[in-house]
């Protein structure tokens, strides 16, 4: 299975926060993703000089494909850059790490997120999307989906309606599963409608944490997972250091998160989507391709950023294995996408 991902191509500018005041300060809600223009991105960067700070490529579908990469699966992603050393240094990365880039490139900047780490772990985005928003629906093409059997799709694009559902039909035109992660909270409260007729009309995999759930529903974890399985074939529900839940037909998976020391949750639900998809891929039970997802999850919160080592990569291989010998679901069972 061959997975295809779709994005807004950033790159991350993580800064690491003793105190939370200057979230206050710049007007941004803790743990909220906020669209900000090149003037406030500019005041952001004046505002933060001196704070610790490092850079990696990112963008939440962007680190799911990347994950994926990592664990053997083949994996392509489309988004635009600027034609700047930002945008070279996103599409090299891309590459080091094994993913087939279809990257076209605007006449502005690259898109930047300024990711602000708090000491509990939490990651608030201030985002200038840059080129990425000018991605547009006449961009995609159907070759870019051919060979692809799965696209994963952000929330975060709902930025424009018309490329998201064009993504979509395509995908499915080409005979894809579609799965989406909601992404924010505060993404699926101002466009609820419209991420419920996504989901109802073309998705067959939704990823969510509790807030996110709990927006796109007004329910609590299990009664999100219900409701959302009942517009989808799959429905996850990530609950935290609680674990997760997943749903498909009338079967409820619940497992918990493995132990980890929290060092900043960036990229947790990110990574929690490629351990889940690749289990898809290995045709394992529901059970266990949320395990693997929790594992991954479990892993990217203890390092600063969305991405690991590869000597972690290596210790999460070796976790992997068992976990696919020991699913007694694995290989006699149809995979939980198709019909």
């Amino acid at each position: 299975m061959n997975i295809l991902g779709i994005g807004n191509a950033l790159v991350d500018s993580i800064l690491e926060l003793k105190e939370d005041r200057i979230l206050v300060d710049l007007g941004l809600p803790k743990g909220s993703m906020q669209l900000i223009d090149s003037d406030k991105l500019k005041s952001i960067i004046e505002q933060t000089r001196g704070f610790k700070a490092s850079q990696a490529a990112g963008g939440s579908a962007s680190n799911t494909i990347t994950s994926l990469a990592h664990l053997g699966v083949k994996t392509g992603f489309i988004g635009k850059i600027g034609k700047d050393d930002t945008g070279q240094f996103y599409k090299n990365d891309l590459l080091s790490r094994g993913v087939e880039p279809n990257l076209l490139e605007g006449d502005l900047p690259s898109g930047t997120a300024i990711a602000f780490v708090s000491a509990d772990g939490e990651r608030t985005f201030a985002t200038y999307l840059g080129a990425a928003a000018t991605l547009a629906p006449e961009d995609l093409t159907p070759e870019m989906f051919a060979g692809y059997t799965l696209f994963h799709v952000e929330g975060y694009l709902v930025q424009s309606y018309a490329l998201i559902e064009k993504a979509m039909k395509l995908a499915k035109e080409a005979g894809c599963t579609v799965s989406i992660d909601l992404a924010s909270y505060n993404v699926v409260e101002d466009h609820h409608a419209f991420m419920h007729r996504l989901v109802e009309e073309y998705v067959d995999i939704v990823f969510a944490n509790e807030e996110e759930a709990k927006a796109f529903t007004g329910k609590e974890p299990l009664e999100a997972l219900k409701e959302i399985a009942q517009q989808s074939r799959i429905a996850i529900v990530k609950t935290g250091p609680k674990g997760a839940l997943a749903m498909c037909a009338e079967e409820i998976a619940s497992v918990p998160a493995i132990s980890a020391t929290c060092v900043d949750t960036n990229g947790a639900g990110d990574a929690f989507a490629a351990g889940f998809l690749f289990g898809i891929t290995q045709n394992c039970s529901l059970a266990t391709c949320a395990t693997m997802g929790t594992v991954l999850a479990g892993n990217v919160v203890e390092v600063t950023g969305p991405k690991m080592d590869a000597a972690r990569w290596i210790q999460i291989e070796q976790i992997l294995q068992p976990i696919l010998q020991a699913d007694p679901n694995r290989e006699v069972q149809k995979n939980i996408v198709r019909d």
